[in-house]
C-alpha cells in the first residue's frame, strides 16, 4: 500500500482542564476523501486548525507527503499543498467572483501584494481564475459581486480561492453550513466532480452529505477517534451511536 499523503500521529492538544485532540492519529490518501465527524465540542475545527499550523500541538507528528511539517508556517504548509475552507467565508464583497479568484491565483505566484490591485485585468490571472471558479460550480457568475451572489455561492467561491492554490489536500470546514437543500446539492455535486483529484479532509455535521461524498470516515469524541472505516463499517459501529446520544465541537 503506498504512503498516505498525510498522517497525522499521537497528535495532542491541551485547553486548560480540556483535550482538544487526545492521542489522535489519522490518515488521508491520495485523491481520497476521508470525512471527520463528531459531536459538537468533539475538537474537529482545532485539529484543522493543527492540520494548517495554526495552532501548534503539544506533541505528536503530522506529515505531508513523506515529510515532516511539524515546524512550518501556516503560508509555507500552503505552498507545500495544503488549502483549506472555512465555516464562515472572508471575502472581497465588492469586487466580482472573478477578481476575488484573480487576487488568489495572483498570490499563489508570489507576486508583491503592490500589484495586487492589477489582478482582475491581467490576462494571465483571469484565465486560471475561470477555471477555477468553473471547476467550483460558478462559471456562469464569474462577472457577479460577491455582495450579490448567494449564501451558497460565497462557499462555492471560496472553494474556488482554495483550488487558486493547487492544493493537493483541501480541508473543508463545515462546507455545507448555512446552506438551503438546494445549494447544498450544489456543492455535493461540486465536490464530487473533484474526487479523485483533489484529496480532502471533509468535517461536516450533515450525515447525508457525508455518506454521499465520503471513501472513508472517522469519528472524533472529545479529541480521540473512536471508530474510523468505510462509511458502512462506522454507520454500524455501536460507539459511533453513543457518541451522537446527546453530546455536543471546537
Amino acid at each position: 500500500m503506498s504512503e498516505p499523503l498525510l498522517r497525522v500521529s499521537r497528535l495532542f492538544k491541551r485547553f486548560g482542564g480540556v483535550n482538544a485532540t487526545d492521542d489522535l492519529s489519522l490518515d488521508v490518501c491520495v485523491g481520497e476523501i476521508h470525512a471527520l465527524i463528531g459531536p459538537n465540542g468533539a475538537g474537529k475545527t482545532t485539529f484543522i486548525g493543527q492540520l494548517m499550523g495554526e495552532i501548534r500541538p503539544d506533541a505528536g507528528d503530522i506529515h505531508f507527503d513523506g515529510a515532516s511539517i511539524n515546524a512550518l508556517s501556516t503560508a509555507a504548509r500552503v505552498r507545500r499543498g495544503i488549502a483549506r475552507t472555512f465555516q464562515i467565508t472572508e471575502l472581497l464583497s465588492e469586487d466580482t467572483a472573478l477578481a476575488n479568484v484573480a487576487l488568489a491565483v495572483q498570490a499563489g505566484q508570489g507576486h508583491s501584494f503592490r500589484f495586487l490591485g492589477n489582478a482582475g485585468v491581467d490576462p494571465s490571472l483571469l484565465g486560471p481564475a475561470r477555471e477555477y471558479l468553473t471547476a467550483a460550480g460558478l462559471a456562469e457568475r464569474t462577472d457577479v459581486r460577491v455582495s450579490e451572489l448567494s449564501h451558497g455561492e460565497r462557499k462555492q467561491l471560496e472553494l474556488a480561492i482554495a483550488l487558486a492554490s493547487k492544493p493537493r489536500l483541501l480541508l473543508l470546514d463545515e462546507p455545507m453550513a448555512g446552506l438551503g437543500a438546494a445549494e447544498s446539492r450544489r456543492m455535493v455535486d461540486t465536490l464530487s466532480g473533484l474526487k479523485g483529484s483533489i484529496a480532502m479532509l471533509l468535517v461536516e455535521h450533515d450525515m447525508d452529505v457525508v455518506f454521499a461524498l465520503a471513501d472513508r470516515i472517522s469519528v472524533l469524541v472529545y479529541g480521540r477517534v473512536v471508530a474510523s472505516g468505510s462509511p458502512a463499517e462506522v454507520q454500524a459501529d455501536s460507539q459511533v451511536r453513543a457518541a451522537y446520544l446527546g453530546e455536543g465541537d471546537a
